[in-house]
């Protein structure tokens, strides 16, 4: 289904509820810059990383696409598990692995708050970016703790620049993209109204800083796109 979320005037701040759940895969590959591309290189990472018998984590899995791509190539017995705290989503998640047979565990869960244990991976697609400031670096010390030695933390944000005209012109090049593809400059502009205060997102630096300060050895993009990046964190 096309996504037409914001043809019409917003009533409330984002949420990834019933509508936007719906719609979801299409404003992914229409809102994200090379977002498949961004996506094959976590594939590659995870398919290294997760051992026999391991686990990978998916924090905010909306529907599962990555998890099934993951499935689908994955030569190893070990376990994919899916949190996300949007029942929307989670439907069409277990909707898509009931249909392609997949084992694949999707659960309603806080991010934060969950029991996780020891993994080989984790994975978050432009999830930090939604939690608070406050409490982000805390869930990132939670990954890091819940991570075998030398397991990885794959993550994608959307990323700022602290040079102010810089930062205006990568916003100014991602609103072409979104036109390229199809967006109206209404329903860009209602986007972001809709995401004010709702998406927080860092710099390059900050990421890796915080990757650093929560106990990884290592922090690096692997993928970039004007202010669209894919990190992989070592422990």
């Amino acid at each position: 289904m096309d996504d037409r979320v914001f043809t019409k005037p917003i009533e409330k701040q984002f949420e990834f509820d019933a509508e936007v759940a719906a719609v979801f895969d299409d404003m992914l590959q229409r809102s994200v810059p090379f977002y498949k591309e961004s996506q094959k290189i976590t594939e590659f990472f995870v398919l290294k990383k997760l051992q026999q018998g391991g686990v990978m984590y998916d924090l905010g899995c909306s529907t599962a696409s990555l998890l099934l791509n993951i499935h689908r190539k994955l030569e190893v017995d070990a376990s994919l598990v899916g949190l996300d705290n949007s029942e929307a989503m989670l439907e069409q998640a277990k909707r898509k692995c009931e249909a392609y047979g997949a084992n694949i565990e999707v659960k309603f869960a806080d991010i934060l708050e969950y029991e996780y244990d020891k993994a080989d991976v984790f994975v978050s697609n432009y999830t930090l970016q939604f939690i608070r400031p406050l409490v982000r670096e805390e869930l990132v010390k939670k990954i890091s703790a819940s991570l075998k030695e030398e397991g990885v933390f794959l993550f994608s944000e959307k990323v700022i620049s602290h040079h102010c005209k810089l930062n205006k012109e990568l916003i100014e090049c991602y609103y072409e993209f979104k036109k390229e593809q199809g967006y109206s400059e209404y329903e860009i502009m209602q986007k972001r109204e809709a995401l004010e205060n709702v998406l927080v997102p860092y710099s390059e630096e900050e990421n890796i800083k915080m990757a650093f300060n929560c106990g990884f050895s290592h922090c690096e993009v692997v993928f970039r796109w004007a202010n669209f990046a894919t990190f992989i964190a070592i422990k």
